[in-house]
């Protein structure tokens, strides 16, 4: 066994230092494990705390106090996990307005913010891994939730602070901002009807994030309501692109020309008019969300839901500040509310 408490050097005895990996050597744990004992992890078994406690009593191994102090010292460090590849940071406004509001309050409160983007849910869960083992955050911020979150699993799992900017499943177990989706498109679809249109399309991201599970929702409801039957033929899933909305946009129009397209982010409004143009068609309302500077500069303009992206990422990392400092735990959620904003060049 590579373990020694001293040596014999020419009839001299010299002290070997005991170290962590000695610890775990003999108690037949990883390195990582006697850490998470010595500082009492919830995670780890009472069998493995005692078996890990023997060892370092056999070897004489004493935990390095100042090493400690310095692991557990606050990094006065966010970590904001957007769920999104590189280039759409740049594209879509949103995240941009969220990364705003977040900085904002951060700064007032002495934090700074580090970021990370993958294109998928394994990728996100990877870097978050690596910024709580590697200690380099106090606090995570998610940017959308997806159905069945592996993330907030995990982070619930390790008992790590973090807010989420969507609703999870369970509302009660997770800090969270969010709009009442559900709400909002209820009342965009209520307008279309109201202007005389019957043959609403709907585009949407992923039915995999509860973003769009809880707008979806919304336009059927207000259609259900209202005596109009849903055409699923009339409701199609995007990437959160101009490219994707323009592709939806003409899958919809092989089957059938809607008078109306609800779609869940400017962006794809934008690939959606593009489609419609097209074809040369007209008299078509399309209506976005996020209400971005696009949504106002493009021709034709585009009415566009409002969701305050930059009040969604201020009371974001304001819950999560206050949860680290245990300040207003008792408050678990902001949300944030919506406007419609008509815009008179909206129809082709």
């Amino acid at each position: 066994m590579h373990i020694f408490k001293k040596n014999e050097i020419i009839g001299c005895e010299l002290a070997v230092a005991i170290t962590i990996k000695d610890v775990a050597l003999l108690a037949g744990v990883s390195a990582s494990t006697v850490s998470r004992v010595i500082s009492d992890n919830p995670r780890i078994s009472d069998a493995t705390k005692k078996n890990v406690r023997c060892a370092m009593k056999e070897l004489n191994y004493h935990p390095n106090v100042i090493a400690r102090s310095l692991a557990n010292k606050k990094t006065k460090t966010i970590g904001l996990i957007l769920p999104s590849i590189d280039e759409d940071l740049f594209i879509n406004p949103f995240f941009a307005k969220v990364m705003r509001g977040i900085s904002l309050y951060a700064e007032k409160e002495g934090y700074y913010i580090i970021y990370t983007y993958s294109d998928n849910e394994q990728d996100e869960l990877m870097h978050i891994e690596k910024l709580i083992n590697g200690r380099l955050v106090d606090g995570i911020i998610l940017a959308m939730v997806r159905k069945n979150d592996a993330c907030i699993k995990y982070l619930k799992d390790v008992k790590h602070p973090f807010v989420v900017i969507g609703k999870s499943e369970n509302t009660e177990e997770v800090c969270f901002v969010d709009n009442d989706n559900f709400h909002a498109t209820y009342e965009v679809v209520n307008y279309l009807l109201k202007k005389g249109k019957r043959q609403i399309a709907f585009i949407g991201g992923s039915k995999d994030l509860n973003v769009t599970i809880d707008r979806m929702e919304g336009y059927k409801k207000a259609l259900q309501n209202c005596g109009v039957s849903i055409n699923n033929c009339m409701i199609e899933e995007a990437d959160f692109t101009e490219q994707s909305g323009y592709e939806a946009m003409n899958k919809i129009l092989e089957m059938q020309i809607p008078s109306a397209v609800v779609t869940t982010d400017d962006i794809l409004a934008i690939g959606v008019i593009k489609a419609i143009e097209e074809k040369q068609l007209k008299d078509i309302d399309v209506v976005g969300f996020n209400n971005t500077l696009i949504a106002k500069y493009h021709r034709p303009s585009i009415t566009s839901v409002e969701i305050n992206g930059e009040k969604l990422g201020y009371y974001a990392v304001k819950l999560l500040i206050n949860q680290l400092n245990d300040i207003d735990v008792e408050i678990k959620n902001y949300i944030v509310e919506t406007k419609l904003i008509e815009r008179e060049s909206t129809k082709i």
